[in-house]
């Protein structure tokens, strides 16, 4: 048997003509699909941060240092980081349905095996190989929502998405902290592994690939959107090489935005990996109390993914360019809050905590937005892995470089490091303020073309 058949796409079914009953499917398959792909990327969140919340009893356990850690931290994100690029151009010609039930399964398997060894060696190589897996989670879900949502609602769908990670980010340290407390950080990677093996097995169960394959009309046929060139055009499948260099490789402005997620995932992810730890060590918080202050984080990403895109789609008629630039902006403040706060002043701590998840969520989720809008429908999820490579090699330099500075030079040079990226994430971001998306472009090039004759 060949099992790489499972990822194939559905094939098309013969379009359904009755509209009541397309209406209706398009309602049920929407929710269905939307609600599997949220819980499913919750739980890859889960069991990709398992490990920081299981650091600070690895310290006084095993004896670790913050470098030794980091370097654990940055083998996740370089992985990652390769793997969701490499798993974005994968998932663009590939059924979403098994590609991400598939990469779940795995990311709890090599999170049991985390928790049953205790040499480096083998936990940089289950770390990893986690890594790897976590690649195929994001990039079928942004294949989901680019063709079950159309541009004028995407930003405030794929904003409730984004959600997910704030979900599973929010969970995770209650989770690890209360069963590490009862049977050591062991227990707490492998009781999240289980859960993720589950949790695959329910995707296989819920979700599908495209409308068309269940007999329904294209997304913007059923909310009657334009689209430019002939009809279907959009639709047509693309060759690997379209995909990445006519679509990706050549647009400088996916260049921007991948070299601006850089450093928004410096900031993201210094913050959540080691804020705890900070709190802890230079504020005097207690462990639950700095655990706290990081579900804080999370809630407040969670309301900034969705302020942030209903914003863009709204405010900004569909533009991501502006709320990326004005949340930037905040996050430079925000993170100077951080620095500030008095030591063991929770109530403090929780606001700068949220008041950072809240504006750094919003450019996480509407970068990759954008990059979606500015490629082509069927490429989202190569434009996606593209910039999640940049995100994630951030996400490594917050690892080593970051311990290793603190280490060093202590807490204070970390946050001028920090503001420093922040100020660059923020000037990365200006130059994309007015950019529409590629639909977009080619329908307003389409109308200029049209009236030139009137005009002449």
């Amino acid at each position: 048997m060949n099992w790489f058949k499972i990822f194939e796409h559905e094939p098309y079914k013969e379009e359904i003509k009755d509209p009541e009953l397309i209406k209706s499917s398009y309602k049920y398959w929407r929710m269905r699909i939307f609600y599997s792909m949220y819980i499913g990327y919750a739980f890859f969140y889960i069991t990709r941060k398992s490990f920081t919340f299981a650091m600070p009893a690895m310290i006084m356990e095993m004896g670790f240092t913050k470098a030794d850690l980091g370097i654990l931290g940055s083998v996740l994100y370089i992985s990652y980081g390769l793997s969701k690029f490499i798993s974005g151009m994968m998932s663009d010609r590939s059924n979403p349905r098994y590609f991400m039930a598939v990469g779940l399964v795995l990311t709890g398997v090599f999170n049991i095996l985390f928790g049953m060894t205790s040499s480096i060696m083998f936990f940089a190589i289950f770390w990893g190989l986690n890594g790897w897996f976590q690649g195929w989670g994001w990039p079928p879900c942004a294949r989901l929502l680019t063709h079950w949502y159309s541009q004028s609602e995407r930003g405030t769908w794929w904003g409730i998405a984004s959600t997910s990670h704030n979900v599973g980010g929010a969970i995770i340290p209650i989770l690890v902290a209360f069963v590490a407390g009862f049977w050591g950080w062991r227990m707490a990677m492998v009781i999240p592994g289980v859960l993720c093996i589950l949790v695959g097995f329910f995707l296989i169960n819920r979700l599908r690939d495209t409308p068309q394959s269940l007999g329904l009309p294209t997304i913007e046929t059923f909310r009657g959107e334009a689209v430019p060139g002939p009809k279907n055009q959009e639709e047509k499948e693309l060759s690997q090489k379209e995909m990445l260099l006519k679509y990706v490789l050549k647009n400088r402005h996916i260049w921007i935005l991948a070299l601006a997620y850089f450093f928004v995932y410096i900031i993201r992810t210094v913050i959540n990996d080691w804020g705890q730890l900070y709190l802890f060590e230079h504020k005097q918080f207690s462990l639950i109390a700095a655990g706290s202050c990081i579900v804080s984080f999370e809630v407040g990403g969670f309301f900034g993914c969705l302020a942030s895109g209903w914003l863009s789609d709204k405010l900004f008629q569909g533009r991501r360019g502006p709320i990326n630039a004005i949340f930037g902006i905040f996050v430079i403040l925000s993170v100077i809050g951080l620095w500030y706060i008095p030591s063991g002043g929770v109530l403090f701590a929780s606001i700068a905590m949220f008041s950072i998840g809240f504006f750094i969520f919003g450019p996480q989720m509407l970068v990759g937005v954008a990059a979606a809008e500015l490629s082509h429908k069927k490429a989202a999820g190569t434009a996606i892995g593209f910039i999640g490579w940049f995100g994630y090699a951030g996400a490594a330099a917050a690892g080593f470089p970051f311990g290793k500075i603190t280490q060093d030079y202590g807490w204070g040079m970390f946050f001028v490091v920090l503001g420093v990226c922040s100020a660059l994430m923020v000037l990365l971001l200006l130059p994309v303020w007015s950019i529409k998306s590629r639909v977009q472009e080619e329908l307003d090039q389409e109308k200029e073309n049209a009236l030139e004759p009137e005009l002449g």
